[in-house]
């Protein structure tokens, strides 16, 4: 079993729901810190959203309107476990206004022997 830590950067150039991490098919993942930082002079509304692959469904986590010049943590400093093609989408109001970091254990098969 392999882990390796990654961070993914993201910046939400559009208000469409954008997918920021995807976990691949043999891979599962923690998720320790996520960032969401409003680098915008007015509020914007934030939606992030969990979507459970094995379970077809997509589970809001969090939601929030974001003050101008603000850096959220919307996991609250809690861990996230996601399965195997499990993906995390954040939707804006406000396009080229937020972007942040999402710093992941991704564990995965790849350097087991037989």
């Amino acid at each position: 079993m392999t882990i390796q830590y990654k961070n993914a950067g993201y910046d939400l150039t559009t208000t469409n729901l954008t997918t920021v991490l995807t976990i691949d098919a043999s891979s599962r993942a923690i998720v320790k810190g996520f960032t969401l930082a409003n680098e915008h002079n007015n509020n914007v509304e934030t939606h992030v959203y969990l979507n459970d692959f094995s379970a077809s469904t997509s589970f809001e986590i969090f939601h929030s309107n974001i003050a101008a010049d603000i850096t959220v943590y919307p996991l609250n400093n809690e861990p996230l476990n996601l399965e195997e093609g499990d993906y995390l989408t954040i939707q804006v109001d406000n396009a080229n206004t937020v972007q942040g970091v999402i710093s992941y254990a991704l564990i995965n098969r790849s350097q087991e022997n037989g």
